[in-house]
């Protein structure tokens, strides 16, 4: 079984991998593709998080035909009432199903959020506030707020194994084409 995972980040691949093998077991292979997300670097709200996982999603369909799996994840923030969300959204596209889940959502610290505001991107801002590198390719802002207790491979994986229970459960879903 083959997953094409709609990004080149290890954090995302792994992520994926871990979630495929809880839900079919060890026999899955999992290549990662570069493709766009015709979305903001910065996805600033739900729906555009949303649509930048389904055009990843899509674009690894387009881009590696043949596999079992696509799979698109984005991470993205959101303005509330109650602060500034960051989440991420996974869209996963088999040859006629699909499925969907959005992650836990934690809040960034009013720092964070003001420098979002102000045009930045999530990854980076966490690096110069804590003064790491490329956490995007690690533990990402949720490792970084929870001293490592809970990385974004662990987001990730888990809002993956989400997104396959409609292949889990195929009896109890009405699959559409795609």
């Amino acid at each position: 079984m083959l997953a094409i995972v709609a990004s080149t980040n290890p954090v995302k691949q792994r992520a994926t991998l871990l979630a495929f093998q809880e839900a079919f077991g060890p026999d899955i292979e999992v290549k990662g593709v570069s493709v766009a997300s015709g979305v903001s670097h910065q996805p600033l709200s739900d729906v555009e998080t949303f649509r930048g996982a389904q055009n990843r999603a899509r674009n690894a369909r387009d881009k590696a035909p043949g596999a079992s799996f696509w799979v698109g994840i984005e991470g993205g923030v959101a303005d509330t009432e109650l602060g500034m969300e960051a989440f991420g959204w996974a869209v996963i596209y088999s040859e006629n199903a699909e499925g969907l889940a959005r992650s836990n959502t934690f809040f960034l610290p009013p720092a964070a959020a003001l420098a979002i505001r102000a045009g930045g991107e999530l990854g980076p801002i966490m690096d110069e506030l804590f003064g790491q590198h490329d956490t995007k390719q690690k533990g990402g802002a949720i490792g970084l707020l929870t001293n490592g207790i809970f990385s974004r491979q662990d987001l990730y994986q888990q809002m993956v194994l989400l997104a396959l229970i409609p292949f889990l459960q195929p009896d109890l879903y009405n699959w559409q084409t795609l």
